[in-house]
């Protein structure tokens, strides 16, 4: 049975900084706590919208995706725009579409990209801070490159989810899994048909360990294939992290 109104999906980009993670909770302000009040004014309307990521405190994104249900007539394409000057400026909706009946942001996605910044530099940046892990010692970056071509292809990533995942097992495929450099700049990016508790993070804290010569290549696979948390290295700050996409389409 159809359910009732249009089935939208809407593509959502937002500063983290300011928030406590995508997912509402009871007593800290969230972005999908801002989505969802901003959309019931809109829509004149109770709007609960589901997305496609779980984003945590002080985490960024270029391409959050969520689908929820509206009896508005505020015309889909007309949405975006609506919007623009009743949400912050930290927060925009950029697109929006509306989907067949089954389309759900979350259990029809296919893949995610992410994108984790550092800035090796001794010199602070402010302007950088809530955008970058800044790290002063300098990383070997090939020695980074190279033990990140271990992680492509379908593993069990239990040595890089964090305790309190939801998730029922810790198989995931990473179809790219790269690092590049652009003066200090360095940016991670992993692309995945899913991702673990804090994976990303996890990943990039332990590559930082090779980059630093705390942890050789050899040491590296063996906590990978080992599956042992606890031999990883320390989560990166959310503040490099950002999701760029959601695939709905398989790769």
């Amino acid at each position: 049975m159809r359910k009732p109104g249009r089935n939208l999906k809407l593509t959502v980009a937002y500063d983290g900084s300011a928030y406590h993670g995508f997912q509402r909770q009871a007593n800290a302000v969230t972005v999908q706590q801002v989505l969802e009040e901003t959309l019931s004014v809109l829509c004149g309307e109770s709007i609960v919208v589901a997305g496609a990521a779980r984003t945590d405190a002080g985490v960024h994104a270029y391409g959050q995706v969520v689908s929820l249900r509206t009896n508005s007539r505020v015309p889909t394409d007309r949405v975006p725009a609506a919007l623009r000057s009743m949400l912050p400026r930290d927060i925009a909706v950029v697109e929006a579409e509306e989907m067949e009946d089954d389309f759900h942001a979350r259990f029809s996605a296919t893949g995610k990209l992410y994108s984790y910044r550092i800035l090796n530099s001794p010199r602070p940046d402010p302007l950088q801070r809530n955008y970058c892990w800044q790290i002063a010692k300098p990383l070997n970056v090939a020695a980074m490159q190279s033990v990140m071509t271990q992680l492509v292809g379908e593993h069990h990533f239990g040595a890089f989810q964090s305790s309190g995942s939801s998730a029922k097992h810790p198989v995931r495929t990473l179809y790219t899994a790269n690092c590049s450099q652009h003066g200090e700049l360095l940016e991670f990016q992993l692309h995945g048909n899913g991702f673990l508790y804090h994976m990303v993070r996890n990943i990039v804290g332990t590559i930082v360990d090779v980059g630093t010569g705390k942890l050789s290549a050899d040491e590296f696979q063996r906590i990978f294939v080992g599956r042992d948390r606890r031999q990883a290295g320390a989560t990166a700050p959310g503040a490099g992290l950002c999701l760029l996409r959601v695939f709905y389409e398989k790769p």
